[in-house]
């Protein structure tokens, strides 16, 4: 069937992207500027791309109007039968130390309604005097055992963002690369918005799974994954190694950036039907006269799919590593020895700016754009000057604040978020005959 209201949603969207491009940049030349004054390319309005140019000043006005927040806390060297450990300052008298979230970030103050109790940097003297002759018990134990399943298979959007977190690649770049391997046959197609893997690919990652990890890093069913996106038209299956072997980058002999980005995807495909990893997390309460502590270790008792992808991190040996936190053996009612308290400062961040990796996020989430765009979006955005790389940063121009400004003050609807997810509504609906 052919679904004419999906048919007509793609035509309103046609004739909206040229009322705004068409329409739109030349007014931002008559009143702002007819060109940017670093780029010196023309400015323009689009009605994806001055969303996502909205969506960094947002971010950068939130920074602006933050307002930083301290407070005090402790931390306690504790030791049992020679087993030491650590520990932090949870509550003072029933009342809670409080964290980040706690306040609010206009204006640094609790938010209202919160008595956690905010300890200035005397206070925490003052206690680390009373709780040094203090007795210290433990007063509970909580041990459970925690299960985690592997990421979704990539999908444009989260490539985009692995590949921004780890291997340092800009958006476009990574499609690039992907474009190569996608032309040499070493992929499948790189513009996607599903999440599912083909019976042929699932075969193949679980016969080499069993022949890398062994049998028992194999999952006990065939792992399928629903996609989230809600505009996902899903005309073709996740990107993964193409065809049914699953070849490593080192077998199909390529190098550089191209064998690291395979390498990614390889990682990622194979680790989605890998077993479970299982953790044992324990926390453990603490008093002292009328304090409470807290200390939490964990221990991986079987990495499962961490064996091969751990998502964000370019060496999962050195993660996996890192991941035990050994607590001693402890029960109720264990007496303590205090080795060590010292009173520890900490204060709130601004919200962090973009990188390529969060715009796009950001925008997927909220249903903007396609799988095809971002790359262009991201691409738009910097060489027409509406924001600076700084690092991995996405930082907004002066340029980016006077186009945002007049297109809020007289045009709200091109630049909010929810009227241009709301474009993509009509691939929703029902077809037609």
């Amino acid at each position: 069937c052919i679904r004419d209201r999906r048919v007509d949603a793609q035509q309103a969207r046609r004739i909206l992207d040229r009322l705004v491009g068409y329409g739109l940049s030349p007014l931002l030349w008559k009143k702002i500027s007819p060109v940017d004054p670093i780029s010196r390319k023309p400015l323009s309005a689009g009605r994806v791309q001055s969303v996502a140019v909205r969506q960094t000043v947002e971010r950068e006005r939130e920074r602006r109007a933050f307002r930083g927040a301290g407070w005090w806390g402790l931390e306690a060297a504790l030791e049992r039968e020679g087993e030491g450990f650590t520990a932090r300052l949870a509550s003072v008298d029933g009342r809670r130390i409080p964290d980040g979230k706690d306040f609010d970030p206009s204006t640094g103050r609790l938010r209202q309604g919160n008595d956690a109790l905010v300890l200035a940097e005397a206070d925490a003297v003052d206690l680390v005097a009373r709780l040094s002759e203090a007795e210290w018990t433990v007063t509970g134990v909580e041990d459970k055992k925690v299960k985690r399943n592997p990421a979704a298979p990539f999908t444009t959007a989260s490539l985009q963002q692995e590949a921004n977190r780890k291997l340092n690649l800009p958006v476009r770049k990574t499609m690039q690369v992907a474009q190569r391997l996608y032309e040499a046959g070493h992929i499948t197609y790189m513009r996607t918005d599903s999440t599912h893997l083909s019976g042929q690919a699932i075969s193949a990652a679980r016969k080499r799974i069993g022949l890398m990890y062994g049998p028992e890093y194999v999952n006990v069913r065939p792992r399928q994954y629903a996609t989230k996106n809600k505009t996902a038209q899903e005309a073709h299956e996740a990107i993964r190694p193409a065809g049914s072997r699953m070849p490593t980058a080192s077998e199909l002999k390529l190098d550089g950036i191209e064998k690291a980005l395979f390498d990614l995807i390889w990682k990622r495909t194979v680790a989605t039907q890998m077993a479970e990893a299982i953790e044992r997390r324990m926390q453990v309460t603490i008093e002292a006269d009328d304090s409470v502590f807290r200390a939490n270790g964990k221990h991986l008792e079987f990495p499962g799919f961490l064996r091969a992808y751990v998502e964000g991190s370019d060496d999962p040996d050195a993660v996996l590593e890192d991941r035990d936190v050994v607590l001693p053996p402890l029960r109720d009612g264990d007496s303590l020895d205090l080795r060590a308290l010292d009173p520890t400062e900490h204060e709130t961040k601004p919200p962090a700016r973009y990188t390529d990796a969060s715009l796009v996020a950001a925008l997927e989430a909220e249903g903007v754009g396609r799988p095809s765009t971002y790359a262009a979006i991201l691409s738009n955005i910097v060489d027409r000057g509406y924001v600076q790389r700084q690092g991995k940063q996405l930082v907004p121009t002066f340029t980016a604040f006077a186009v945002v400004h007049l297109l809020e003050e007289h045009f709200p609807d091109l630049v909010d978020i929810g009227f241009t997810s709301d474009m993509e509504g009509g691939d929703r609906l029902p077809c037609s005959w």
